[in-house]
């Protein structure tokens, strides 16, 4: 854990002049059960402070026990993002996220959900279990033997209690995002998966169509691939029942019969290739929402990595495929990377006349380890990769974690809270660099110049003579 031992706002604020804090500056205790109201001003210092929270990565790196790295596609900025966060609530608790945004604000959206949904979702991990250790002293007061004629109680009613943080947090950040008055998420949003291993434990919330993977021994010794996540799609039955019985609709255009697409039921738009998804509020009426799968899986020795990942890898590589790449990496650190650069090959072979996808991923190794080459090596390494960007699409890494081409560094990471001024700013920066690029009257469209699949076809135009019900 951090060095920090003071929760005051004297101590924290001291440390904003670049140098490290522990989580515990963020106005949250991670060794108390007591649970303090946190204020505005609290999230405010929260948001200034990640990047200086120490085993937190975002951008393309390694950390003790992890790899991640995204590369930009070919259909401008990129909008995915990622994260690893370390002893996220304890030494032994992991936080790892992939979220894939869409839309003309996707990347907003999928950055500023990278950075504030760790946050809700530790505020909530941790009120569910002061309330659940509340209950249990109070049961165990009036029943000493409870423990011991219902042994099975306490897992359960852990795993009711994980469930529900993840439900209330990913039910919070929706709500902050379409409150947010100056980030744009009608027709824009994100995918998330997110995953908090501790110990053994692994759970597991996400909504869209990023993928995560496991890589584990068979009985014998063969390294297999376990899909740990659905792909929230349109084409699921109960995906589909549910958008249409709020008065959606689910077809596939004629150029594309394999993907379902959800539509407003007074416009061909905005044509959403996934069933839930953060924002895309022009829809949230209709049957997409942003409520979590959940998941819950004890892991075993067998069970050697994860991998997250954005659908511009799944479009392109199998399960087994990127478990055999990861498995066979020169170094662990090197995982990702080799990854997203396979990604890139394949698209250029099996769709040479498409734009490729962003990529972003994130390895997680389960036995804690990673490589014991050199720093100088892997500088060396990551050195090398940078030098050849220009020839193979690796582009240079922007100071916010995405990678952006030459003409296309304007990437502005999002970190506000409701009417900050702050942040404010940075996202008028960034809506003002969009502009640039399309003006008043040009339409926007998600398959312009693209045949693969996309996530988004086109904006809804409102008029007066065509409001929804």
């Amino acid at each position: 854990m951090g060095g920090c031992v003071s929760t005051s706002s004297s101590t924290c604020s001291s440390r904003s002049n670049g140098e490290k804090v522990s989580p515990e500056c963020l106005g949250i205790n991670m060794f108390s059960r007591k649970r303090s109201r946190r204020t505005f001003s609290d999230h405010v210092i929260a948001l200034k402070h990640l990047s200086s929270i120490p085993n937190r990565i975002f951008t393309n790196g390694k950390s003790r026990t992890s790899c991640i790295y995204t590369q930009q596609g070919r259909k401008g900025i990129n909008q995915d993002a990622m994260i690893v966060w370390e002893d996220f609530m304890a030494e032994d608790v992991t936080f790892c996220g992939v979220f894939d945004g869409h839309g003309p604000h996707g990347h907003l959206v999928a950055r500023k959900v990278r950075d504030v949904l760790p946050l809700k979702l530790m505020s909530f991990l941790q009120s569910v279990e002061s309330k659940g250790s509340g209950s249990a002293a109070d049961c165990s007061n009036e029943n000493p033997e409870s423990e011991v004629l219902d042994p099975d109680k306490d897992e359960v009613n852990l795993d009711t209690q994980r469930r529900e943080a993840f439900l209330q947090s990913y039910k919070a950040m929706d709500k902050e995002l379409r409150s947010q008055p100056n980030l744009d998420c009608f027709c824009s949003g994100s995918t998330a998966i997110t995953l908090v291993k501790q110990g053994s434990n692994l759970y597991m919330g996400y909504i869209g169509d990023s993928r995560a993977i496991l890589a584990s021994k068979d009985d014998n010794d063969s390294m297999v691939a376990v899909q740990l996540t659905v792909d929230l799609k349109p084409d699921l039955p109960k995906e589909a029942e549910r958008i249409k019985q709020c008065k959606g609709r689910v077809f596939a255009l004629q150029d594309e019969p394999e993907v379902q697409r959800v539509w407003l039921p007074f416009d061909n738009a905005p044509g959403l290739a996934m069933a839930r998804a953060f924002g895309d509020f022009c829809v949230k009426d209709y049957g997409v929402i942003s409520v979590p799968e959940f998941s819950h899986r004890v892991l075993t020795e067998r069970d050697k990595f994860i991998v997250l990942a954005s659908d511009g890898v799944w479009d392109v590589l199998s399960n087994e495929e990127v478990v055999d790449i990861v498995s066979s990496a020169s170094t662990r650190s090197s995982a990702a990377r080799i990854l997203v650069d396979s990604a890139a090959r394949e698209w250029k072979i099996k769709y040479p006349t498409s734009k490729m996808d962003d990529c972003a991923v994130v390895c997680l190794f389960l036995d804690g380890k990673m490589d014991l080459e050199s720093d100088n090596e892997e500088e060396q390494c990551l050195t090398s990769a940078a030098l050849q960007s220009n020839h193979s699409g690796i582009a240079a890494e922007s100071d916010d974690g995405h990678n952006s081409e030459p003409s296309l560094q304007r990437n502005t990471t999002v970190r506000s809270a409701e009417e900050n001024d702050i942040y404010k700013r940075a996202i008028a920066e960034a809506e003002a660099d969009q502009e640039t690029t399309m003006t008043e009257d040009q339409k926007w469209s998600g398959l312009e110049g693209v045949t693969r699949v996309n996530s988004l076809v086109q904006l809804p135009r409102f008029s007066d003579e065509r409001q929804g019900p």
